[in-house]
């Protein structure tokens, strides 16, 4: 048996596909999925999905940006904020924008909390988009 996997952002289907296993960031950690799961709905993080189509193939990684994952009757539907394919990213687009994230997040002064959260998130997209590009593990 396969699980059935959707990703649906507001502007497209990012993935929609038979799988084996998936692993989703979830708010409380990451969190494995294979057929007969229980039913359950979750918040997801900021972060890497990763699913294997068969046991013969490799890891795909998508970048999800937030959003609810529901678990049901082998069903996977995950709907997010946006999302984006690690195949169909640039390693080194991503690299450059982590690397700029970073330094704007070291940068931001104490105590300004609305520069701190707001530079936070963005790093946490661009280690996302990075790590689904296969810059890091």
């Amino acid at each position: 048996m396969t699980l059935t996997v959707r990703v649906v952002a507001p502007d497209k289907t990012v993935w929609d596909a038979e799988a084996e296993e998936v692993v989703l960031p979830s708010t409380t950690g990451q969190l494995g999925i294979l057929t007969g799961h229980a039913p359950m709905l979750t918040a997801v993080d900021i972060g890497v999905m990763r699913v294997r189509a068969s046991k013969n193939q490799d890891w795909q990684a998508i970048a999800l940006l937030g959003g609810f994952a529901e678990v049901e009757e082998d069903e996977v539907t995950i709907l997010v904020n946006g999302a984006e394919r690690g195949d169909k990213i640039s390693l080194e687009d991503a690299r450059t924008a982590f690397n700029q994230a970073q330094t704007r997040l070291n940068q931001v002064t104490p105590g300004d909390r609305q520069a701190q959260i707001q530079a936070t998130q963005a790093f946490k997209r661009a280690r996302a988009r990075f790590q689904a590009a296969g810059g890091m593990v």
